[in-house]
């Protein structure tokens, strides 16, 4: 067989089996990838409340909805109950749309259609921190509700947070986590690293430990 042959055999073999293969890792992409895209979404939806809070509170006094009393258009007394959907219903019109509300690794929730219809604690997958404010910008405000303490995993309400306790459950994020800083920054952070923020989130304010709402 001459060369040019030969040459134009290994060709087709490997345009067929291009067009055997492609068509399989078109169809099914590794699924490692897929874990990593849902944390990237959830960071960029956190940043998204971010935004709205601090758009919120130039409108408020430099002031968090969770800082403003109700008859002030705040939400101090909901967010005192643990309604945590108040909270964030306050900044409807900021927030633009309760979809960015929920984890898209949050398998056990799905977003409520409007904030005005179905809108409550169950389509939300943040907690919300009373006490978090502008004057404190690496106070901890939001992040990943999947939260732990002592190895127990939280549940709805109020909750005080000892940092050296806290940690993230398995399941979202696992091993890491979402949380959103009173200056509007998002970090990824392992069990280890949301220990330390919850640590630097309290120093030098006027509050011991950080109190989450769970929603």
């Amino acid at each position: 067989m001459a060369r040019t042959d030969i040459v134009v055999v290994i060709v087709v073999l490997a345009v067929l089996a291009i067009v055997f293969l492609l068509p399989r890792l078109t169809r099914n992409p590794p699924p490692r990838h897929q874990p990593r895209s849902t944390q990237i979404s959830c960071v960029n939806d956190l940043k998204q409340v971010g935004l709205a809070f601090r758009i919120w509170a130039g409108d408020n006094n430099d002031k968090y909805p969770m800082s403003v009393a109700v008859t002030n258009g705040g939400a101090m007394e909901l967010i005192a109950d643990g309604n945590v959907a108040g909270c964030f219903q306050v900044m409807s019109n900021e927030l633009s749309t309760p979809k960015i509300l929920i984890c898209p690794a949050d398998k056990g929730r799905a977003s409520a259609a409007s904030f005005q219809t179905d809108f409550n604690n169950s389509h939300i997958s943040y907690f919300i921190s009373t006490d978090a404010s502008e004057s404190y910008p690496r106070q901890i405000m939001s992040g990943d509700d999947n939260l732990a303490v002592d190895d127990t995993p939280v549940t709805s309400g109020s909750v005080m947070i000892p940092y050296k306790e806290v940690s993230w459950t398995a399941g979202r994020h696992s091993p890491s986590g979402n949380i959103l800083f009173a200056d509007g920054s998002v970090s990824e952070v392992s069990s280890a690293g949301l220990k330390e923020a919850a640590k630097l989130s309290v120093e030098g304010t006027p509050n011991s430990t950080n109190r989450f709402v769970i929603p």
